[in-house]
């Protein structure tokens, strides 16, 4: 069990490759603790960012964009996207897949 994700670059219709991502959970006292990272493969996937969920409460995956689009020599509006999302049980699995345009990004829970 875990937390893992990957982007697609809906524009390109490709995985996103060489995005910085930093895992980051919510601490009793409002400050954001990392507890993983990675950079995005060929695949487009940091699998996993954690392999272990250390509790139940509030995570937040933040990926670093703004550098992918600049590599590509393409405007964009989103320095950074950041996904919040709540661990009910570290008992499951948890991938959160980013799906990203230049000006615009959706997100589900996967499996």
């Amino acid at each position: 069990m875990g937390i893992s994700t990957h982007i697609l670059d809906t524009t390109r219709g490709r995985p996103a490759t060489g995005v910085t991502v930093a895992l980051e959970q919510h601490s009793p006292d409002g400050s954001w603790r990392r507890v993983g990272e990675g950079v995005t493969n060929e695949d487009g996937r940091v699998k996993p960012l954690l392999e272990t969920i250390p509790g139940t409460g509030t995570y937040r995956i933040r990926f670093e964009v703004a550098s992918y689009f600049k590599d590509l020599g393409q405007e964009s509006f989103y320095p950074v996207v950041c996904i919040d999302f709540t661990v009910k049980s570290v008992k499951e699995h948890y991938h959160v897949p980013l799906l990203l345009n230049p000006f615009g990004f959706s997100t589900y829970r996967g499996s």
